[in-house]
Order: C-alpha cells, then structure tokens, then sequence
C-alpha cells in the first residue's frame, strides 16, 4: 500500500474528529439524536475530564513555549463489531465527547459514514464556517489600511 493510500483515511478522520470537537455541544446532540437508533456499543474509557497543556509560538514561527493549561475531555467507545471510537473535546463535557467518540465510531463504518457525514459532519462543519465568517466580518470592520505617502524632494 503506497503512502498516499494510508494517509488519506487518517485525514479524513482528523478532518471529522476536527468538526466534532469544534462543534456547539447542542448542534451536536441534536444531530446526534436525529439519527435515531444506533448500534450496540460499550465505553472502553467513560467520560473524563483532565488538563491538557497549550503550546505556542511567537508570531507563529518562533520557538515552541508553554502557553498554559486548558481542561480535556476524553472518551473511547467500542461497538459489537470491534470498532473503536475516540474523542478529545475542549472543556469540562462529557456528553460532548461520548456523542463525538460514537460519531467516530460510526464514520468508520462503511455503512455508517454516508449517513452520519450528511447528517452530522457536513452540516456542523457549515455551522462553524458561518460562525467564523461572521466573526471574520466583524472583525473587518474595525480593520485600518495603512499606506506610506513618500513626498518628493524639490
């Protein structure tokens, strides 16, 4: 198997887990439960919550340094089929990250991922591009362009 094959379903994944993990934990329990009945699952790891520590970089290339804490909550299911979900929220949420780590589960499983995509992934990740776009416009509102007038010498 080439590189490129091994990958792609890696970032497929990530790029899920990425929309799960940003998304309001409302929009996703309303999603979640508009799927109805879902198969057979047992948590591997329940619900909990620890700190996770936030690195940074100054002006984004500069040497890594220790930004500060930030609360975690983590979740590992494994459904009848031997699937395994997992999810990493930010905050204190448990029901976040169990819904999140039966949504993982589920994309994994090729009958699953059509459905969960359509119903789940696809509209909270357009959620989160309006949230963003929004904040992006008010943002531009306070924006200044600076220019440089160079004066001639007589």
């Amino acid at each position: 198997m080439n590189s490129d094959a091994s990958e792609h379903p890696r970032a497929a994944r990530a790029a899920w887990m990425r929309v799960m993990a940003l998304a309001d934990p409302a929009e996703l329990e309303r999603a979640y439960a508009a799927l109805g009945e879902l198969p057979g699952y047992r948590k591997l790891r329940a619900a909990e919550t620890g700190m996770a520590m936030v690195r940074g970089r100054a002006g984004g290339t500069g040497a890594q340094f220790n930004l500060g804490e930030v609360s975690v909550t983590r979740c590992a299911v494994a459904f009848d089929d031997g699937v395994v979900g997992t999810a990493y929220v930010r905050g204190r949420a448990p029901r976040h990250a169990e819904h999140a780590a039966v949504l993982d589960g589920l994309l994994q499983m090729e009958a699953w991922r059509p459905r969960v995509h359509a119903a789940v992934i696809a509209p909270l990740a357009r959620s989160h591009a309006d949230k963003v776009a929004a904040r992006a416009a008010i943002a531009g509102q306070t924006r200044v362009d600076f220019f440089t007038m160079v004066r001639g010498e007589n």
